[in-house]
């Protein structure tokens, strides 16, 4: 984050608060959009349809989240179900990506 948004330790006030959440937001958002970049790599990529939706990666990546948060004595309930509905918009994301490459 940038110099003028406090740490949530520094924060005193709501709209330090806020400021901070909003900050990292944006980040997100970027990062998700660099995600969303690796989604139309894999639609370029693959070579069929089918092999846009993989259950058994979308499961390895949901509990990798899950341990990670465990380990970071975060809600792994909550974090899983987070990126579960990632991985399902990023796999229908993929999907409409792989159809505008073929069509």
């Amino acid at each position: 984050m940038t110099d003028s948004v406090k740490s949530p330790e520094d924060c005193e006030t709501m709209a330090d608060v806020r400021a901070g959440v909003d900050a990292l937001d944006r980040e997100l958002m970027r990062l998700i959009a660099v995600r969303f970049g690796y989604m139309r790599a894999a639609a370029r990529i693959k070579p069929e349809r089918g092999a846009v939706r993989d259950e058994r990666r979308k499961a390895e990546v949901i509990e990798n989240v899950r341990r990670d948060a465990r380990e970071a004595q975060l809600p792994e309930d909550a974090l899983g179900e987070i990126w579960d509905a990632l991985v399902e918009t990023s796999i229908a994301y993929e999907m409409v990506e792989w159809d505008r490459l073929r069509h």
